[in-house]
C-alpha cells in the first residue's frame, strides 16, 4: 500500500500511527475510584476526604491500625 501511494513504509507508517493518535479520545474523573463510586461524585464528601488528607499531612490526624479499630468499635 504504501509503494501504492508512492510512500516509504515509514511514512506510511507514520500517517497510520497519526491518524490513530488523532482520533482517540481520552476523559479524566475527578472521581479517585477505581470503581466509580458515585459517593466520591459528591462535592460535600470530597470536601471531607481532602480537609482529612491535609490535616494527615499537617500532623494533626491519627492513624489506628485493625486492631485498634475494632477494639474501638467493640466499646
Amino acid at each position: 500500500m504504501a509503494v501504492a501511494q508512492g510512500k516509504s513504509l515509514k511514512a506510511y507508517i507514520e500517517q497510520v500511527l497519526i491518524s490513530k493518535a488523532n482520533g482517540i479520545t481520552i476523559e479524566v474523573s475527578e472521581n479517585p475510584s477505581p470503581s466509580g463510586d458515585k459517593w466520591f461524585d459528591d462535592p460535600v464528601n470530597m470536601e471531607s476526604v481532602n480537609r482529612g488528607i491535609e490535616e494527615m499531612k499537617a500532623g494533626k490526624g491519627t492513624t489506628y491500625s485493625m486492631d485498634k479499630l475494632r477494639e474501638l468499635l467493640d466499646s
